[in-house]
This record gives structure tokens, sequence and C-alpha cells, in this order.
């Protein structure tokens, strides 16, 4: 009878993420910086661009903020063009999407991880 590995022993085989701990020019640690940059969408994206200067990890995470929810807005504004069904893919469909999509962005860079999302997150590591 085989056993399967105790958690602590997987851990230890796993590759940790790097934990961005040093502090940024705004003096704020770098994973918070990071997760604050989506806090308010493209508009902490775009205030944490122009603010922060040197952390590339802080600059990656504010220009993957600013073009995915510029994107949602983007995508929210076309559906709104169609009369009802635009009105009811955006209740139902993007705003459920985009919370989602906000809380695990927020998370991943508070954990110090720098998750890039497809498309956007190479456009956003080639831009900084």
């Amino acid at each position: 009878m085989t056993r399967a590995p105790s958690s602590s022993a997987t851990a230890e085989n796993r590759a940790e993420a790097p934990v961005h701990t040093e502090k940024t020019s705004t003096g704020i640690d770098a994973n918070l910086a990071a997760a604050l940059s989506y806090l308010v969408g493209f508009v902490t994206g775009v205030i944490f661009l122009v603010v922060e200067k040197e952390n590339k990890f802080v600059r990656f995470h504010a220009m993957q903020s600013t073009l995915v929810f510029a994107g949602i807005v983007g995508i929210d504004i076309l559906l709104q063009l169609v009369p009802i069904l635009g009105a009811l893919l955006v209740i139902f469909l993007v705003i459920p999407a985009s919370a989602i999509l906000w809380l695990l962005l927020m998370f991943k860079a508070y954990q110090g991880e720098e998750y890039k999302l497809p498309l956007v997150g190479q456009i956003a590591a080639e831009r900084i």
C-alpha cells in the first residue's frame, strides 16, 4: 500500500514564488503596492505607473491592471450599445467575471507572483 506524500513534503518539492518585500520608491512594500494597483481598476494602475519609477514588479502589475480594466470598461461600453441583451450580458457575465479576475489578480500580486494573463500579461511585460 502506497501512501500519498504529506502536504509538507509536496510543499518542499515545489519552487516557492519570490516574495517582493522590498520597499518601492513610494515607501510601500512591493507586493502591497502591486496589489493596490488593482484596487480601483485602471485608475490605480495609472496612478502607480506614474508614481512608481523603479520597481519593475509593481510597474508590471500597474500596467496589467490598466490594460485589463480599461479593456473591460471598453467591452462594457460596447455591450451597452445593444439594447436589453447587452445589459443582461454585462450584469450576468462581465461584472461577475471581472470581479473574480480582480480578486485573483490582487491575491496573486500580494503573494509576490508576477501572474501574467494571456495576451495582456505579455503586452504589460513588454511595455514596462
